[in-house]
């Protein structure tokens, strides 16, 4: 197994923010996984998430998160969360 990688096609800016997407789809679908952390989690997202803009803010919101990210997920049997989760973790975290 190749233990190697490259970075090179990897957009952390995006991956985090599809974390984001799925924290506030999740959060709007099930009103009932929100708590105090979680609203502060969602005044902390960064305007570039909302306006696409790269910026290195978002990707620290997502990895300063990663275990109450994935908790949410996995409470909340969110798997589109949980890939999405994986996959800024491993590429960018």
């Amino acid at each position: 197994m190749e233990r190697y990688v490259s970075f090179e096609n990897i957009d952390c800016f995006e991956n985090a923010c599809c974390v984001v997407d799925e924290v506030l789809f999740l959060l709007k679908e099930k009103p009932e996984a929100t708590n105090p952390f979680w609203e502060k989690f969602v005044k902390k997202i960064p305007p570039a998430y909302y306006t696409r803009t790269p910026d290195e803010d978002v990707l620290y919101l997502v990895c300063a998160n990663v275990f109450y990210l994935e908790e949410l997920f996995e409470n909340h049997d969110h798997e589109e969360g949980l890939l999405a989760m994986e996959k800024a973790e491993i590429e960018c975290c």
